[in-house]
This record gives structure tokens, sequence and C-alpha cells, in this order.
């Protein structure tokens, strides 16, 4: 078993996935939870070091969402309790926006319900962030905006956007049971197209939903697909009034072995434990950021999270330190992997066929 967990280490530190058996088997008891989250410490280290870097969210528009995925408070029909509201000024989001980034966070993540944006809240979001620019100029700035349309990308890029969230939310086979106004298709080509546009790509997923072990792992190859710079593990908070509202699968140890398998299938990228840790990870929060390196700060879109100061306390007691906006996220580029083609069509080598 020692065996397979080091090569499973040697394979993350030179960027390769586990396989398909591999990645069952840290799933299930095959090994102790806590064998294969030092064996993902270990990966986690070699990139990170000892870093966690902060990320708030800034839900813009709250609640009356057109679309109906099962999981969420927002959606259409729900009959949660919550917040709901139209655009917030972009002066109340620049305020937040300081807040966060003088508490630590190094992304500000600006969040909208709805299908996808439309040209009047695209100007809306350029307002904001140049508001936010004004108080914190070096604070990144991630939009999730749901489904973009052609050129959208492009000009939430001009607009001074860093990084576009999409998450796929669960694989593809699964999709049409937690969605049915729009597609897995639908998002995987919305982070298409932020990534075409030169927008750093954040795509992850949810668990607790009732997938298998087997879709957990399909999800991980999923998103590996579409080459994410960041990848967000939520864990579902049934929230009362959605058709999800009373389904509590997870446990803690389930958690860490969902977070250690997507270290192994993400070893250079930043994983960022999200929203649903205080109420499944609870206690074991400490373990699960020597897996990740990257958490959000603050309060979810609809749910409230850990005070600031609980966090960094975490943070601190576990014995990281938090990540500054002049430290870099992710590891140097590998120029080295990159083959620039002298063969085949073109030439006059053969192809490698």
């Amino acid at each position: 078993m020692t065996i397979l967990l080091d090569e499973l280490v040697a394979q993350a530190l030179d960027r390769r996935a586990p396989t398909r058996d591999a990645a069952h088997a840290l799933l299930t008891d095959e090994f102790e939870v806590l064998d294969v989250v030092a064996a993902a410490a270990r990966v986690r280290r070699h990139f990170f070091g000892n870093r966690v870097k902060l990320n708030t969210i800034i839900n813009m528009k709250s609640g009356l969402c057109p679309e109906d995925c099962t999981y969420c408070s927002q959606r259409l029909g729900s009959t949660s309790d919550i917040l709901k509201y139209s655009w917030i000024k972009p002066d109340e989001a620049a305020e937040a926006a300081d807040r966060a980034a003088r508490a630590g966070a190094k992304r500000i993540c600006l969040v909208a319900s709805g299908r996808g944006p439309g040209q009047r809240d695209l100007g809306r979001v350029s307002e904001t962030i140049e508001a936010i620019r004004a108080k914190q100029p070096d604070v990144e700035i991630c939009a999730c905006l749901g489904l973009l349309q052609e050129g959208q990308a492009e000009q939430l890029r001009d607009s001074g956007v860093h990084a576009y969230s999409h998450n796929l939310n669960t694989n593809e086979a699964r999709y049409a049971d937690i969605c049915s106004t729009h597609t897995f298709d639908d998002r995987a080509n919305t982070v298409r197209k932020a990534t075409s546009a030169g927008l750093s790509p954040c795509s992850g997923a949810i668990f607790g939903m009732g997938e298998s072990d087997a879709d957990v792992v399909d999800m991980a190859f999923e998103l590996r697909e579409l080459d994410p710079d960041s990848v967000p593990v939520n864990f579902l908070i049934p929230m009362e009034g959605t058709p999800l509202g009373t389904d509590w699968h997870l446990t803690p140890q389930r958690c860490l072995r969902i977070l250690s398998l997507f270290r192994f299938f993400f070893p250079d990228v930043e994983l960022r434990l999200a929203g649903g840790r205080e109420i499944h990870l609870r206690s074991q929060q400490p373990l699960a950021l020597h897996v990740v390196n990257s958490i959000f700060l603050g309060d979810y879109l609809t749910s409230e999270g850990a005070s600031g100061n609980d966090d960094r306390q975490l943070i601190a007691d576990a014995g990281f330190t938090i990540e500054g906006t002049d430290e870099q996220t992710l590891p140097d580029a590998r120029h080295d992997l990159v083959a620039i083609r002298r063969r085949g069509v073109g030439t006059d080598q053969p192809s490698n066929a």
C-alpha cells in the first residue's frame, strides 16, 4: 500500500494524473485516510510550501435565478429564506473588497446570480472593478456571472478581470440529475471561452449530492481536461427550501479523501477549500489545510462562514502562513515541458504518429 501511495506522489510531482483504479482506491478503505492525507500533503508542500491563499466572495446580485440547479438556494422555485436583492452599488462592493483585502484576501470574487450577464451587467462589473482598484490596486479580481456569450470574456478581460469562475459542479453523466435549464457542455464551453480570452480559468465541483466514487473520479478527469488554474472544491450545504435540503451524505473523512484525490489530479494548481467546509469538515479543517493551498475567507453566497479571526487563527495554529499579494500563487511555468513542433506536415521530417 505504501509503495502505491509513494508512486502516486512521484507521479503528481511529475504532474501526471493517477490511473482510474488508483483514484478509486484513494476514496475507499484500501488506504487509511491519514496516510492518504499525508501523501497528498507531500505534493502540496512541494508546489506551494506552507502558504495559504485567501479569497473572498462578494455577492453582487442575490436570488431570483431562472436556472433550476437543485443544490442552489437561489434557484428557480426555491423557498429558502435567503437574502434577495438586485445589483449592489460599486461603492458598496468596493468597501467590502477593501475590508476583505485588509483582512488578508488576495482574490476578490464578484458573483451574480442568473443564467449569464447582459451588456448592462458587464458595465456594472466594469464600474465595480474600477471602484475596487481605487482602494486595492493589487488584488486579483475574479468574476462569476454564469454562462458567457461570444465576446463577453474578452470584455471582462479588458475591464480588469483576472480570472473567471464557472464550476462544472458534477460529472457529465449526472449533470441532468441536478439541472435541466442548461447542460454540462454549456458550463464546459464557458470555461473554454474564458481560457481562450486569456482569463485565468477557475472551475470546480460540489460534492455531497449523492455521487458515487465513480462519479467523483469522472469529475476529476473531466475537470483536468479543461486545465484550470484553480479548482474550488465545495461540499453541499443542504439549504431548506431546495430539492437537496435534506441530503447529508458527507463525513469529515469522506471530504478529506476527495480533497486528497483532487490534489493528486491537480498537483500544481490552486486547490481551494470552498463552501461547506465548516459544517462537514468541522474540527478536521486543519488537516484539510495540509492538502489544499487556498480557502474562502468570510461568508459565502447565501450562507455564513467562519469569522476571519477564526480562520486566520486556524491557519496559524496549523503551521501555515497567509500568502501576500506580492507572492506568486502558481508554480513557475514549465517551459521545459513544451516542445516546439519540428516534424510532420510542413517539414521534411516524418511525424511521430
